[in-house]
């Protein structure tokens, strides 16, 4: 190669080791037998090695005649053909984004075995494998879906970065005691200063999801006029005081489902922070409004801990 640069050899024979940037400005003419075999991007490459000075270069993409080219072959070698100017370089890369498609990192266009579950899942079921090798917990960690009338979520102007608030996300979405929630909490803080309302929220929404998980519970949704909770069996004990807690509580033991009407707002007041929680058999205004945010959070975590969660678990 050296000697080639300094002008003692004329040719240089080479793989396709020369398309990673090797700059030699007194080049001038590439040959590329086979070019029907290369990629789109490979063939560019090549083609910027020569002519990289104030010699004109020359590109001979060369391809067997007694074999016909393939219609990927022919638009890949059209492709570079009609685009050789400064600036071809993009159109280039469009064409080969038609050409070869853009997949889906997160669908099923890919390649080996994580195309049969698709990326997200796949790197959730290798989390809980290394979880469960290093004896961190079990590797089962089963989902819990809170869809309820609550202002929960990270504003742009307290995270900036959508890298970091995904960072953040992702941290709030892995706690799973009373430890992790400080520990993000006080991270937040740290970082980014004092926690807004919505981040707030979305830290007792975590706290309420770690307390379903323990206690079973899947599915915690506003379904019309009625709070969703399952899977949910209770014996006659508990259903007993669910009703006396809990009045017009509808059980659904075919579908493991309880069905609590919606909580609301003592008589004289806006369920702002602090106010009385309705729902465990006050007599409450049919005017009132319904609890929202985090009083209606902190309902649903009494009813756990109240009728739901194992006695060993209440908290003391």
């Amino acid at each position: 190669m050296s000697q080639f640069v300094e002008r003692e050899f004329d040719v240089l024979v080479a793989t396709t080791i020369v398309e990673s940037g090797l700059d030699i400005p007194n080049s001038n003419t590439l040959i590329v037998d086979r070019a029907d075999a290369y990629g789109l991007p490979a063939l560019h490459q090549l083609r910027g090695r020569v002519g990289r000075s104030r010699e004109r270069g020359y590109a001979y993409f060369l391809y067997p005649p007694e074999k016909p080219l393939t219609e990927t072959a022919h638009e890949r070698l059209s492709t570079l053909q009609q685009h050789s100017g400064i600036g071809a370089g993009m159109q280039i890369a469009l064409k080969d984004l038609e050409i070869r498609g853009a997949g889906n990192l997160l669908g099923g266009e890919q390649s080996g075995h994580v195309a049969a579950v698709g990326f997200d899942l796949y790197v959730k079921m290798i989390g809980e494998a290394v979880r469960e090798l290093r004896g961190d917990g079990p590797a089962d960690r089963p989902e819990v879906r809170i869809e309820l009338p609550v202002d929960a979520n990270i504003p742009h102007g307290y995270v900036t970065g959508e890298r970091l608030r995904l960072e953040a996300y992702t941290r709030i979405a892995a706690v799973d005691s009373a430890a992790d929630l400080n520990a993000v909490r006080d991270e937040l803080t740290d970082r980014y200063g004092p926690l807004p309302p919505q981040v707030d929220t979305l830290l007792i929404v975590a706290r309420l999801r770690a307390l379903a998980r323990r206690a079973g519970l899947t599915d915690i949704t506003l379904q019309g006029n009625h709070i969703r909770f399952s899977p949910v069996e209770l014996p006659d004990s508990k259903q007993v005081r669910v009703q006396r807690l809990y009045p017009r509580t509808l059980l659904k033991p075919a579908v493991r489902t309880m069905l609590v009407p919606v909580p609301k707002a003592a008589p004289g007041t806006r369920g702002g922070p602090g106010s009385p929680r309705s729902g465990t058999g006050q007599t409450v205004s049919l005017g009132a409004p319904p609890l929202r945010n985090t009083e209606l959070l902190a309902w649903c975590e009494e009813l756990i801990e109240a009728v739901l969660a194992d006695p060993a678990e209440r908290p003391a």
